[in-house]
């Protein structure tokens, strides 16, 4: 099962969940430390204050990374250590990712950088956050900036990681920073945040140089129904629509979608105000390819009523409910299905034209530490069931060029805290000693081989 010449082996981190660090360098608070602030805001009153001390241990972690066989990093800017009020550059927090670039390129790791991973300056959000149009300008700037300072190391560059947790997570649900509450507030936070992935993308092409890949990482859950009636096709149009197609479709030039754009029209009209002429051909940016995040799919199940509520809380979806997830499960109550994985790649390559990066997949679990090693048993059948799915859907035809692991390490891991380890890399985090674990090891036989084992 031998994998494309030239195919990307890495993992993944984020700046808020690694990094620590929070007040050095002349870093300024981002909306998670302010969230994790808030008693009861994330589990065990959490925070990533220290998380695994990346800023101090990067060169160790690479050195993990590198041993391993992986060929690739994906890491995210803190976007408040770099201007720490959103605004104003920080030579001296720039200057870590420098020394975190050249570190990867003098062990043979290709950087693969992502702009925004959720860690807004507050002082923006004090400004109004996502749900103002003036941050997605501010990012188009942040975006520069950087670009100005390591375009001449880096050349993979993601703009912005997940808008749909960031938006509806952050502004819907808020059970991530900063902890707001509307879902018509999240529904213009979305646009905005889409809307700096174009002007962002404008600009990076502008000063682009030879080589030079832009792309931004999306989340898709594929929605399955309990049924094939009209009513269950319908429930799983809704939750298509709102989870993958809503932030999938502009960026492909397609616009909103008009059925997603009917859905939610009812929490109060200020998104469709929110969306000027000419915004839907900036998203609309030409990216070189398009990241996949996956985890798991969403079983739906249509209610009687078609306005009722439901008990899943995205903007829009009234007349269904999401049903458990189906066994085996992961330690977070995530289904495991890989045959889905397989299909989301085909529909998105059929869909999208673009070839497609993995830029996240994995698994939380809970590991077996025993004289020095940690089994992981459970995430490596993970890892073999998914890469096979990522396998087969190359076989059937899709342009898939690479796969970045969630996570390097063990991390704080939002709202849960450190109560979920997804990491190729045990981190105590008491002491900071890493152990890799059986399942890094195994995705670094793979990655030497470029072929996962018969």
């Amino acid at each position: 099962m031998t994998f494309p010449t030239g195919f990307l082996w890495g993992a993944a981190t984020a700046s808020y969940q690694v990094e620590g660090g929070v007040s050095e360098g002349g870093r300024g608070p981002s909306v998670w430390d302010t969230f994790a602030a808030r008693p009861g805001a994330v589990l065990g009153d959490a925070s990533g204050e220290i998380a695994c001390d990346h800023y101090h241990r990067f060169p160790e972690d690479i050195g993990l990374l590198a041993d391993l066989g992986l060929n690739a990093y994906r890491f995210s800017v803190a976007w408040p250590r770099v201007m720490p009020d959103g605004r104003t550059p920080a030579p001296a927090g720039l200057a870590f990712y420098d020394r975190l670039v050249d570190e990867l390129l003098t062990r043979g790791v290709k950087p693969v950088l992502t702009l925004y991973h959720w860690d807004l300056p507050q002082a923006l959000e004090d400004a109004g956050g996502w749900p103002s149009r003036d941050t997605a300008y501010r990012f188009a700037d942040y975006a520069s900036f950087v670009h100005d300072a390591l375009g001449d190391r880096v050349s993979q560059w993601t703009t912005i990681n997940e808008p749909f947790c960031a938006a509806f997570l952050g502004y819907g649900s808020g059970v991530h920073a900063p902890g707001v509450q509307d879902y018509d507030t999240a529904l213009v936070a979305a646009h905005h945040l889409l809307l700096g992935h174009g002007l962002a993308t404008r600009a990076l092409k502008s000063q682009a140089r030879p080589g030079h890949e832009f792309s931004l990482a999306l989340n898709f859950a594929p929605a399955l129904a309990d049924g094939t009636s009209p009513s269950h096709v319908e429930a799983a149009r809704k939750f298509d629509g709102i989870h993958n197609r809503f932030f999938l479709d502009p960026v492909l030039g397609r616009g909103y979608p008009p059925d997603v754009v009917a859905d939610v029209e009812y929490h109060g009209g200020r998104f469709a105000a929110s969306v000027r002429d000419g915004d839907t051909d900036t998203i609309a940016a030409a990216i070189d390819w398009l990241g996949v995040n996956y985890y798991a799919p969403a079983r739906v199940t249509p209610l009687a009523d078609p306005l009722s509520p439901g008990n899943c809380p995205l903007p829009g979806l009234r007349g269904l409910d999401v049903l458990p997830a189906r066994p085996p499960l992961t330690a977070f109550g995530w289904e495991q299905a890989p045959d889905v994985f397989t299909d989301l790649l085909g529909w998105l390559s059929a869909r999208s034209g673009l070839p497609l990066v993995v830029a996240e997949n994995g698994a939380s679990f809970v590991d077996q530490v025993v004289g020095g090693r940690v089994y992981d048993a459970a995430r490596v059948n993970y890892f073999m069931e998914h890469l096979g799915a990522v396998h087969a859907a190359i076989k059937a035809g899709a342009d898939v060029r690479g796969y970045f692991a969630w996570s390097l390490l063990d991390n704080f891991e939002w709202a849960m805290g450190y109560s979920q380890r997804f990491g190729l890399v045990h981190v105590d985090f008491e002491t900071q000693v890493r152990t890799v674990k059986d399942s890094g090891r195994f995705l670094g036989r793979v990655a030497k081989a470029n072929a996962l084992p018969e």
